[in-house]
């Protein structure tokens, strides 16, 4: 018989333990990423007294794919368009933080004499907290639907995508040029062009092709295809440079403005799960005892620093973008701790050879730590804000608190200011539309077209047919970016307002043509040899036929139009099926009320019992404002709605009332049956006798079933079947019945 791969023995071997140790956490009540952490340290090489895993490498791969498994689950969870809406906030506290810390790691490390790139290097791991850890304490102690959750996975996300900036900048850095140069403008533009790329041609694309298949897909192939889209996406991400796990969360972001989200998250749910699994095992298998021992007081310091820190500066950050007191320390004690990228920039170091050996085992001990940590520093920002308001002033603590009234991004904009930021997403964004569909084209069109027409003469013509496949392909992008918003309601306002405005209105029309036609110049110049008078009067000529062609502006609406709504598409189906959040809800967000959406467990408790009887408001402090049920929305629910399993209850309420009515919500339910192995119904036959209790009584009168808990199923006369029992036929001696009910039931009802 063959071996069994060495793989699949590691595999067990993990999960066993893991599954072990993570029972003990759910017993004790810690969170379960801990326990993950645990078994990982005791499978380890460095535990001499278990078992530990054999080939490392492959448990490293496995780890690898639960990383992007989790950001992919995260992308699902939240996409870009929550970003947006919350403004400038996230973007504030992320700058604040990664500056901040960054700056702290770089001091501590000259504190310890490291050099110089250790303690560059250094900086760049304590800036960037654990997106997949504080995602996994969230939904560990039930903290995600709270509104400061929201945030803290806002400004997580900003920190991964400048992970990448950091880690060209300390790659340039590292090989002696200037990270103030080109090299870093540049891989800033790479980021921002690929970003924006994928999200806009995703969100085209991936919904039309949802939508075409539909009727073809079941729960597997929707799983299947929702993978390999994720997959593809992360191969993709890395022949661009940047990383699988980037990749997975662009196409969880994509994926999260279809009809289908929702499903795709639950059906991924268990995949997430076991590579998740996976990926915080391997974690703990990076511990090393001797190098905690050999490094404590470093290890410790970072501890302190990372904690300290984040509470500190992170809290500071938060404050700065406009949220509370307290809310900022809720946002800047969930960040106290390193993870994944922080591993990711250490192998950066590692490779190019500039970093100190000691320096990466030192982070992954500082990350396990501060992860053990993460669950207790969330706990405790509230004690803390306790604490620090009864020493505070008490006015002090209202201006701080009121400046989560006055977010920068509720102020009217005037009219100048929304033109010109519409005008300018507009360019941009066909701008990358336009330089990518010339990109390939001119990668794989136009070799294909050379190769079909091959020779000198016939060379011509393929340069020209691919020509005018090109401009025909980026005509709707070019008429879009030269024409949009120059019959909105700003552009009518200000030209009615002042002929002064007239110029600067035309001039913005000039600055769009001469973009577009840059583009077509670019075309012209790369096919041709023409000299540069004849390409830009080429260029005005075809600026000018899209700009009036309808062929090119039925096409560009007709683009325009299937892009919003795929944008659109899940918002569309929440209204169709009721599940649409109240425009009112945007009120609420600046201020301690906020609403969240809940769903009644199918072992409730609360399951036919009325809103009356229930009396939530008087309970909890809060307030059910619609309850959805199948595809029907109840709005503004009175006393006498009944309750019923699977409802999604819509209420509003604070944080601290969300958390003892989701906490109420979970614990009110109907418990387990622990003896559920005794409780198997069985068939037995009962024959009357002349003592029997039956004797002369009917059914209803004997108490077999209101009694004894059994169900007379038949009674035994001679024929093939069972006849079944009149209710006012009376038992009478020898009379043969057949009862079924539980065995202790029988044996109750055997001994009466």
């Amino acid at each position: 018989m063959s071996e069994l791969p060495t793989m699949i023995q590691d595999l067990a071997l993990m999960l066993i333990v893991a599954g072990i140790v993570t029972l003990i956490f759910k017993r004790l009540k810690q969170p379960l990423v801990l326990g993950y952490i645990v078994a990982g340290f005791l499978v380890s090489p460095h535990m001499p007294y278990t078992a530990s895993v054999a080939d490392r490498e492959n448990v490293q791969l496995w780890a690898d794919i639960g990383v992007m498994f989790l950001l992919f689950s995260l992308g699902l969870d939240f996409s870009f368009k929550k970003i947006l809406k919350m403004g400038a906030s996230p973007f504030i506290s992320t700058l604040v933080i990664i500056f901040s810390m960054s700056m702290l790691g770089v001091c501590v490390g000259h504190a310890f004499g490291w050099s110089r790139m250790d303690c560059i290097f250094l900086g760049g791991m304590l800036a960037m907290s654990s997106t997949t850890i504080i995602y996994k304490a969230f939904d560990d102690l039930g903290l995600r639907q709270q509104q400061f959750a929201g945030l803290v996975m806002s400004v997580l996300i900003l920190e991964d995508i400048l992970a990448i900036v950091m880690m060209v900048m300390l790659s340039a850095i590292a090989s002696g040029n200037n990270p103030d140069g080109g090299q870093m403008l540049g891989s800033i533009v790479k980021i921002g062009f690929f970003l924006i790329l994928w999200l806009i041609v995703g969100i085209f694309a991936i919904p039309l092709f949802l939508r075409r298949v539909r009727q073809f897909i079941n729960n597997e192939v929707l799983l299947v295809v929702s993978l390999g889209l994720c997959c593809a996406m992360a191969v993709f991400s890395t022949k661009v440079g940047f990383s699988s796990a980037f990749g997975a969360f662009i196409m969880g972001s994509i994926l999260a403005e279809t009809i289908e989200a929702e499903k795709i998250e639950k059906l991924v749910e268990p995949v997430k799960n076991l590579f998740g699994a996976i990926f915080f095992v391997s974690v703990g298998m990076l511990v090393d005892p001797q190098i905690l021992i050999s490094y404590a007081w470093p290890i410790i310091t970072l501890v302190l620093t990372i904690l300290i820190g984040q509470a500190v500066f992170g809290s500071f950050s938060f404050m700065l973008a406009g949220e509370s007191l307290k809310s900022a320390m809720r946002c800047g004690f969930s960040m106290a701790q390193i993870g994944e990228f922080s591993f990711i920039i250490a192998s950066l170091g590692l490779s190019l050879g500039v970093i100190s050996d000691f320096l990466y085992p030192v982070v992954v001990a500082v990350s396990v730590i501060t992860t053990f940590l993460t669950p207790y520093m969330i706990r405790l920002a509230t004690p803390a804000y306790s604490a620090l308001e009864h020493r505070l002033p008490t006015r002090l603590i209202t201006t701080l608190n009121q400046l989560s009234m006055s977010h920068p991004n509720s102020q009217e904009q005037s009219a100048w200011k929304r033109l010109l930021k519409q005008m300018a997403v507009n360019t941009v964004v066909y701008s990358i539309l336009s330089s990518a569909s010339i990109a390939v084209m001119f990668t794989f069109v136009l070799p294909f077209m050379q190769k079909l027409l091959p020779g000198w003469t016939l060379h011509w013509y393929a340069n020209a047919i691919t020509g005018v496949l090109t401009v025909l392909f980026i005509a709707p992008f070019l008429r879009a970016m030269v024409m949009k918003k120059n019959r909105s309601e700003e552009w009518k306002k200000l030209w009615a307002e002042s002929n002064r405005n007239h110029l600067p209105l035309l001039f913005t029309i000039l600055v769009r043509v001469l973009v577009a036609l840059s583009f077509i110049f670019y075309i012209c110049h790369y096919l041709s040899q023409f000299n540069n008078a004849i390409v830009i009067t080429l260029g005005i000529v075809i600026v000018a036929l899209i700009v009036f062609s309808r062929w090119v502006k039925r096409r560009s609406i007709v683009l325009e139009r299937l892009f919003v709504n795929n944008l659109r598409s899940r918002d569309i189906e929440a209204q169709v099926h009721g599940k649409k959040r109240p425009l009112y809800e945007g009120k609420l967000l600046d201020r301690d009320i906020h609403i969240a959406e809940f769903d009644v467990p199918t072992n409730s408790l609360w399951m036919g019992r009325t809103l009356k009887e229930l009396n939530l408001g008087k309970k909890y402090g809060v307030h059910v404002s619609s309850i959805l049920r199948g595809g029907l929305r109840m709005n503004i629910p009175d006393g006498d709605y009944t309750i019923f399993p699977c409802d999604r209850l819509q209420v509003i309420g604070s944080d601290e009332q969300m958390a003892k009515f989701s906490q109420a919500l979970e614990t009110d339910v109907i418990q387990e049956d622990l003896n559920l192995e005794n409780r198997e119904m069985k068939l037995h036959q009962l024959i009357i006798s002349a003592d029997s209790p039956f004797v002369g009584k009917t059914m209803a009168e004997s108490g077999i079933r209101s009694i004894y808990g059994c169900m007379v199923v038949g009674i035994e006369e001679g024929k093939e079947n069972l006849t079944p029992v009149h209710p006012t036929r009376r038992f009478a001696e020898g009379d043969i019945i057949w009862v079924v009910g539980e065995q202790a039931s029988i044996n109750d009802l055997l001994n009466s």
